[in-house]
């Protein structure tokens, strides 16, 4: 269960240098250049581009997108994109990712190496991650920890303790960066000297809420902030639609995690949609005994009786971890 040391995921920095946008983009009309995945030959900022075209279109979403590559199983995507019309679009995203103070990121494309696989397990898997930071903390055994934007004290006491737990344990510390419950367990996860990953609901380029400003350029910085958000339509479109930018990324964080914890969630809750994500896709869900204990809640009954595992001390999320552990 012991995850890459923290010397080894630091070897080598996963900002490439292609990413390295300023002075680098090739005048209109020339090539942009490729590199050589495992899988096949890729040119980075086209199959970028191309992504963003896909998502300028109108109707697109994670799952018309998707399907559109179920159609297509061997396809880049800028196998489905003319490739003047991908380039123009990337120098789009590469324009509004430095207004916003991104001039390094990197990209994992699906099909072109260092795409996780564990990402095909959601139902409708995102085909390309925007990054800023060390990839290589993506491989190592994580949980995601999730709740509540408007925890209560006692909320943000328990995620917190519980971010401890696991770094005492070895675990990399995932969450959203989002206020409250996410927030807590990602600074606590820090303090502990642990690892932590931020799943942003916004671009690299955004930051919400604006008081995270600091802690997502620190996790940037140290450790991994992954985005699955298309810059170019996010920045087109009303903050009202933008929103549902974020549920979609719990589905990613729970395929990139062993399991999920919540915290501190209401009938109505975001950490919800990562709750039916992860029992989707066969992850291990732990839902603290205290939520079973709030009057008139639900969700909590509900998800134990479709396979949650109901956590009444942290040796109940260890002994499952440890059992599913050797059971790999």
């Amino acid at each position: 269960m012991n995850a890459p040391p923290l010397s080894t995921a630091r070897s080598v920095p996963t900002l490439p240098c292609w990413a390295r946008i300023d002075r680098q983009m090739p005048q209109p009309g020339l090539p942009l250049q490729s590199i050589v995945g495992p899988a096949r030959a890729v040119s980075p900022l086209l199959d970028l581009g191309a992504y963003e075209v896909l998502w300028s279109r109108q109707g697109a979403s994670f799952k018309t997108i998707a399907d559109l590559f179920r159609a297509h199983p061997d396809a880049l995507p800028s196998d489905l994109v003319d490739h003047d019309e991908a380039e123009e679009m990337a120098r789009k995203v590469l324009a509004l990712l430095r207004e916003g103070g991104v001039d390094r990121f990197g990209v994992r494309i699906h099909r072109a190496g260092e795409y996780p696989a564990k990402l095909r397990d959601a139902r409708d898997p995102v085909e390309l991650l925007y990054f800023q930071g060390w990839w290589n903390y993506v491989e190592s055994h994580s949980v995601a920890v999730v709740g509540a934007r408007k925890a209560s004290e006692e909320g943000i006491r328990r995620a917190r303790k519980l971010a401890r737990q696991l770094v005492d344990d070895d675990w990399t510390v995932v969450s959203g960066l989002a206020a409250g419950i996410d927030t807590a367990a990602h600074t606590a996860a820090l303090e502990a000297s642990g690892r932590t990953i931020a799943v942003l609901g916004t671009p690299l380029s955004e930051v919400y809420p604006r008081e995270n400003r600091d802690l997502q350029r620190r996790i940037a910085r140290e450790f991994l902030v992954i985005s699955q958000v298309p810059v170019y339509r996010h920045s087109q479109q009303d903050w009202r639609l933008n929103r549902n930018f974020f549920p979609a990324r719990n589905v990613t964080m729970s395929a990139l995690t062993e399991a999920t914890i919540i915290v501190e969630a209401s009938d109505t809750s975001g950490s919800l949609t990562q709750a039916r994500a992860a029992l989707a896709q066969g992850r291990r869900l732990f839902i603290l005994e205290s939520c079973f204990q709030v009057p008139g809640l639900t969700w909590p009954h509900t998800y134990e009786q479709l396979g949650a595992v109901r956590v009444r001390d942290y040796d109940d999320i260890r002994r499952t971890l440890l059992s599913a552990d050797q059971d790999r």
